[in-house]
Formats: C-alpha cells, structure tokens, sequence
C-alpha cells in the first residue's frame, strides 16, 4: 500500500513512516519543516520505498496531487506545542484549519481510507478522573489564544465526521494525549524534553504554575503501534479513538523524577501563568485517558511506563 504521511518530517510522522515501511508500505511524506526536523528522516533516507516531498499542507493542488497518486492517507501535520500556538495564533490557526480542510476534502473526494490525528486538547478544561471519546469539552474564552489549537482540531473532528455522514467516506480520528520519546523537540513547548535538556544543561527547569497538574505521558513506540492498529481494522470508520499511557504523575514529580535520572543539580523554577501570554494563560488540572476503546477494537494496550519513557528521551538528548 502507498500511503501518504503529512508532518512526516515531524517527531510522530517520522516514527509513523519507519514503521510504515517496515511494515511493507511504500511512503510518501510532506512536511514543511515549521515543525519537522530533516534529521528525523535520516534512517529512510537510502530507503528506496520512501519519497520525501518538501512542502505545506496550505498548497492545495501540491496535496491533491500527491493523494491522487497514493492509497490511503495519515494526517499528521499540524502547529503543534503551547509555544508556538502561543506566538503565532494566526499562522496556528490558518495550518490547522485551511491545512487540514485541504487534505480532508481532497482525501475524501478521491475516496482514500484516511487517519486524522487529532488531540487530547480537544477536552480543555475537563479534569475528569479518565476521559473518554464522548466525554464533554470544557474550553476557556475563545479570545484566549490558548485554546485555539483545541478549537482547529475540533473543526477537523468535525469536518472529518460531516464528510464521512455524506458519502461514507472511511476516516478514522486517533485523540493522542502526551506522546513523549526519542527525536521530540524541547523547542515548542513539549514538558519532558524541555526538563530534560534544561537538566542535562544544569538550568533550571521551569515549571509552569504549581506543579500540580497531573498527566499520563505514552511512549511514541507504544502510540506508533496503537495507531497502526487502527490504521488495519476494518472497522471504527468514523469515529474518534483516545490513545495515550496509563501511569499518572504531577508536573512536580516529574520534574524531581528527571532531576534524579539525570543527575542534575537544576533548581525548579516556578512560572505563574500570567508571565505567560498577554492574554492569560489556562491550564487543566489533570488529563487522564479511558482507551477502552480502542482496546476493545484492536487488541491495543500500551506496554511502556513512565521510566522507560523518560529513560528513553534522555538516553537520546545526552546522544545529540
């Protein structure tokens, strides 16, 4: 199968199009490198059922063209990372939304199989104790520009549901929450290797409000396998999928947790949210993933803990 990979360059696309190929795929993948790094495809690049595309999802008929010519497409390009969202709101908006209508409307007329990735974002504010796929969103002021990359991926779901009820179009939404690992940059945002490399730097490592956020982190290579395994079933068209760890922590502990595996004599630094965004800053207290469901349509489970994560992401920052 020929698949087309968007944000391949990125830490989640270029993971996905290794594991496409070793799955006997041939891969197209675009990536504008806003985000996406070229040393990320540096494993595939002598692979000759690999084709890297230099370009934006914003050229529609750049996009058109490349799905005409594939199988089936994986959509995992996006502004991605609080940072960014928070600099460049416009230029956020504009990729998820005009970005993302392109290579939606294009995939569904040309009737290819389709994964949209989507974001655990899409809940806000909702600090529920696990949530689920049908669980409500719980958002700040839309004049906030911390909420505008939930609102865009929204849309997407959206869209992607409305273009599936008109012509039974096969899409398929995985919701990720917090995939950490190798090759994920600290530069927008992303908390552990931002921790990481601030300890491995002896910096302090800045945590934002009080530290007693909770979070479920998942290991890319535990996301990359749940997400082929949607990818295969021959059902859950439609629909939208939670995909995500399953050992909880605070921000605090995980910042104490990294001090100690690294052996670092960093200081936490206590950021208020207002030093934030202009605008003020919003956060949720905890995000927790139920992924029954995708558990019960795949046969899915993640397998890697918190310490093999973080394990992981060091191992590859001390490398780099």
């Amino acid at each position: 199968m020929k698949i087309l990979v968007t944000g391949g360059a990125g830490f989640i696309g270029s993971h996905l199009c290794e594991a496409l190929i070793k799955d006997g795929n041939e891969v197209v993948a675009l990536d504008d490198f806003s985000t996406g790094n070229r040393s990320n495809l540096r494993f595939l690049e002598s692979e000759p059922r690999f084709t890297f595309v230099e370009g934006s999802i914003l050229e529609r008929e750049k996009v058109e063209n490349l799905i005409s010519k594939v199988d089936g497409v994986m959509h995992f390009a996006a502004a991605v990372g609080v940072q960014k969202i928070l600099k460049d709101p416009i230029g956020s908006l504009r990729t998820n939304l005009e970005g993302s209508e392109n290579v939606l409307k294009s995939a569904a007329r040309s009737n290819k199989p389709t994964l949209l990735a989507s974001t655990s974002e899409i809940y806000g504010k909702n600090d529920a104790e696990s949530l689920s796929e049908d669980s409500d969103r719980i958002l700040g002021s839309p004049l906030k520009s911390r909420w505008t990359y939930s609102e865009a991926k929204a849309i997407d779901e959206a869209l992607a549901r409305a273009l599936f009820e008109i012509n039974g179009w096969s899409v398929k939404i995985v919701r990720l929450f917090n995939t950490v690992g190798p090759r994920q940059s600290a530069a927008y945002g992303m908390v552990i290797p931002r921790f990481i490399s601030a300890a491995l730097k002896g910096e302090p490592l800045e945590i934002h409000g009080d530290g007693t956020q909770r979070r479920v982190f998942c290991h890319i290579e535990d996301a990359i396998s749940g997400i082929l395994a949607l990818w295969k079933s021959e059902t859950g068209a439609g629909e939208a999928f939670n995909l995500g760890g399953f050992e909880e922590t605070t921000i605090l502990d995980l910042a104490n947790r990294i001090i100690t595996k690294t052996n670092s004599n960093s200081e936490l630094k206590m950021i208020p949210y207002s030093q934030l965004s202009s605008t003020g800053f919003e956060d949720m207290k905890r995000r927790v993933p139920n992924t029954s469901k995708l558990q019960a349509l795949t046969g899915w489970s993640p397998s890697r803990n918190l310490d093999s994560i973080l394990d992981d992401t060091i191992r590859e920052l001390k490398s780099s």
